[in-house]
């Protein structure tokens, strides 16, 4: 390839983690013209990827799911079951589903990004109708961010703990070593069909997030309470991404410069969880439907409905961000008792606003005691954990030097 090499398509997908690679692949199935760039298109992609399985598009093989499990558990006050079928999904399934055989594929770094021209650092450019842009979102420094540090476990090993065909999605049991004064983390621990288990201890909603090594010594902490003990070798993941990203503007006048955004950088990063992957893919094909018929793309992922979501969940993120372990555990008890739609309005719908609201206005109503409700919707300790110094042991297992920055591919 020339350094001066020009490149024309239809569409330009820049980034291709599974969103940008969803979006290449259906857009080429769709009979558009595809260039998608990115520094290393044929590596694995590292995080754990994870989502209820009615989240998947049909279109979506089975063969994409790595392991199933019927009825995750959920631990606050007691123990629940949730009906609702999970999974992890395969990152070699996942490739395999999205083949790009028909695209042009260019391993380079895009430098300059704009609505209908990217550059890259070689010198070449991309020319296109369309520029989206699926690259993920860059460290969130001060932002309210999603937090995890988790360690790889063999299933036989991991057994105590999770079984064939168990996972914890939310584990607040007392296990983890933290004080009642110290910022709330839980565990998430799900079998990923290679013959492991992932126990991620997580933080979701602080400012700034919580460091690698604290998340680490709370996950060990977790798996000796129930006799596991590790060699210390095992390989781990570490997450630390934003929560807050936004949806695109409305008015096209003040995107006019810019490409689509599309993922987790297009503001489907859902704020109370941490997930984008599902509701990427949920979304694709109304993506490529609006390329298709000339429409405007942003305004048909983003109805007021959607939007109207997105800012009432916000205002949870926020809440949730302030709270103590034991307000936590409190309002997650509150939540869990609400009825299945109640509950995909908030985990997962993209705009069932008023499924939603109620939930929301249910779950304030019966957290308790009282007076926690004044935390809860920021009436009280609106900066609690803003500036909390986690101490760091001097144990190298404990405290291994770990990038805090772990970041999301869309």
């Amino acid at each position: 390839m020339s350094a001066q090499h020009v490149h024309r398509a239809d569409v330009c997908v820049v980034g291709l983690g599974p969103t940008g690679r969803a979006v290449a692949h259906r857009a080429m199935a769709a009979g558009f013209d595809v260039v998608a760039v990115d520094p290393r298109p044929e590596r694995l992609w590292p995080p754990t990827f994870s989502c209820w399985i009615d989240e998947l598009p049909g279109w979506l093989p089975h063969e994409a799911i790595a392991t199933r499990i019927e009825a995750p558990t959920v631990w606050t006050q007691s123990r629940h079951r949730i009906d609702r079928p999970y999974c992890v999904l395969s990152k070699p399934g996942l490739r395999e589903a999205l083949p790009l055989d028909d695209a042009t594929v260019l391993a380079a770094r895009a430098t300059t990004v704009g609505a209908h021209h990217v550059e890259l650092r070689d010198g070449s450019t991309v020319t296109a109708t369309t520029v989206v842009d699926t690259r993920g979102l860059p460290a969130p420094g001060p932002r309210r961010t999603a937090s995890a540090h988790g360690i790889f476990v063999d299933e036989h090993i991991a057994a105590p703990m999770v079984g064939e065909g168990e996972g914890l999605l939310l584990d607040w049991r007392d296990e983890n070593g933290a004080g009642p004064d110290e910022p709330p983390s839980f565990l998430y621990a799900v079998p990923l069909g290679d013959g492991t288990v992932i126990f991620e201890e997580t933080s979701l909603g602080l400012r700034g997030g919580m460091p690698q090594h604290e998340l680490r010594r709370r996950t060990l902490n977790r798996l000796a309470a129930h006799g596991i003990r590790l060699r210390g070798d095992e390989p781990s993941e570490a997450a630390h991404y934003p929560l807050d990203q936004p949806p695109p503007p409305l008015r096209p006048g003040r995107r006019a410069q810019d490409p689509i955004p599309f993922g987790s950088r297009g503001g489907m990063m859902h704020p109370c969880t941490g997930y984008s992957v599902a509701d990427s893919f949920a979304l694709v094909d109304t993506l490529v439907d609006a390329l298709r018929t000339g429409t405007d793309p942003v305004e048909a992922l983003w109805p007021w409905q959607a939007r109207l979501v997105y800012w009432m969940r916000m205002r949870g993120v926020y809440g949730l961000g302030r709270l103590t372990t034991a307000q936590s555990i409190s309002m997650f008890e509150a939540f869990f008792t609400a009825s299945p739609r109640q509950q995909r309005a908030l985990l997962s719908a993209h705009d069932d606003y008023a499924a939603l609201g109620a939930v929301l206005f249910m779950t304030v109503s019966r957290t308790w005691p009282f007076r926690w409700r004044f935390d809860l919707v920021g009436w009280a300790n609106r900066d609690r954990w803003v500036g909390y110094d986690y101490p760091r042991g001097s144990d190298p297992v404990l405290d291994p030097v770990l990038p805090e920055d772990g970041g999301v591919t869309g």
